[in-house]
């Protein structure tokens, strides 16, 4: 691990102030940043540690959520508001790690954590656009399993690793951001970026800017998340699906999905959702509208068996959610 200094912000300027000092990173729980430091893939000059500021969980007026970027993903995922409004986040942070790892990070590291593909890790031996821009890409011709079918490039494959991102997709959440320039805000669909040609950059974060909070607008849909995983623990997803369903009369009223495990970020099924809106509620609309979303993806050698767990997934999902009345 290479030399760094170390400074606690007292509030979310301060922070601004002393990341403005040098090559620095803003330091959460640390579940994965440290991770990235002792491997020598990041290598900052200095951590400012954010973990003091705002982590609490608010009710908003209108019956949604905002969630201090500093919250603990325990304490989120343990919210009664969380758990009876939002049962899909809850249930996402819960799929997404070991108690003790939830109990040291936090919200806004979480959203930025970056992708857990081996060759990206593997800084000695392989090759890695994401890491070293122009060096080249190991995974697309080599073990491909767990990589991506959705919004790849031929620079990199990656997949965005976070569960709570894409109940965060699911659900329409927006990323607050500040900087010395002042104050933003963001679709967190937007946040994340696909790789192109610089696959280096996995947001459109700009030099400085720090997650303050992400907002969750009221949801009066039912709302699950289904992770598919090699193993029950500790695993990152084949293929995840957060969905929220309402049906009235049985025509479907509002639908909401996103996927995980498929993509280098959380991918928000637009077209299935556009099939689906307005339509008879069944699992044979469910599994065409799956169909169609997954019409442009491109499997690797390893990973085409992706492309139809999505659909059953999608389409198992959705039907579960007829059931749950709310």
């Amino acid at each position: 691990m290479n030399p760094f200094t170390y400074t606690r912000a007292a509030h979310a300027d301060d922070a601004i102030r002393l990341a403005g000092e040098g090559n620095a990173r803003y330091l959460g729980g640390g579940t994965n940043l440290v991770d990235l430091m002792r491997e020598t893939i990041e290598r900052p000059a200095a951590l400012v540690d954010v973990t003091g500021l705002s982590g609490t969980i608010e009710e908003t007026a209108d019956g949604g959520l905002l969630i201090g970027a500093a919250a603990r993903n325990t304490a989120v995922a343990e919210h009664r508001v969380v758990r009876t409004r939002f049962p899909a986040l809850s249930r996402a942070i819960v799929a997404g790690a070991s108690a003790q790892i939830r109990n040291m990070a936090t919200v806004g590291g979480n959203i930025l954590q970056r992708t857990r593909c081996s060759y990206f890790y593997d800084e000695s031996g392989s090759r890695c656009n994401k890491r070293q821009p122009g060096q080249g890409c190991d995974a697309i011709g080599g073990f491909n399993r767990m990589h991506a079918i959705l919004g790849a490039s031929p620079d990199c494959a990656a997949t965005h690793p976070s569960d709570l991102c894409v109940a965060l997709a699911a659900f329409d959440a927006k990323v607050h951001l500040r900087s010395a320039d002042g104050e933003r805000t963001l679709p967190l669909t937007e946040l994340h970026r696909l790789p192109g040609n610089q696959p280096e950059k996995d947001t459109v974060l700009r030099p400085g800017e720090l997650i303050t909070a992400v907002e969750v607008p009221a949801l009066t849909a039912a709302s699950t998340y289904r992770k598919v995983r090699d193993r029950s623990s500790y695993a990152f997803a084949l293929v995840s699906v957060a969905a929220a369903l309402r049906v009235e009369g049985g025509v479907v009223s509002d639908v909401r999905i996103a996927l995980g495990g498929v993509a280098p970020k959380p991918w928000r099924a637009w077209t299935a959702e556009a099939a689906l809106r307005g339509g008879p509620a069944t699992a044979r609309q469910f599994h065409t509208a799956a169909e169609a979303e997954l019409a442009d993806a491109v499997p690797l050698r390893d990973n085409a068996f992706k492309i139809e767990l999505a659909r059953r997934t999608i389409t198992a999902v959705l039907t579960g959610l007829l059931g749950d009345p709310r």
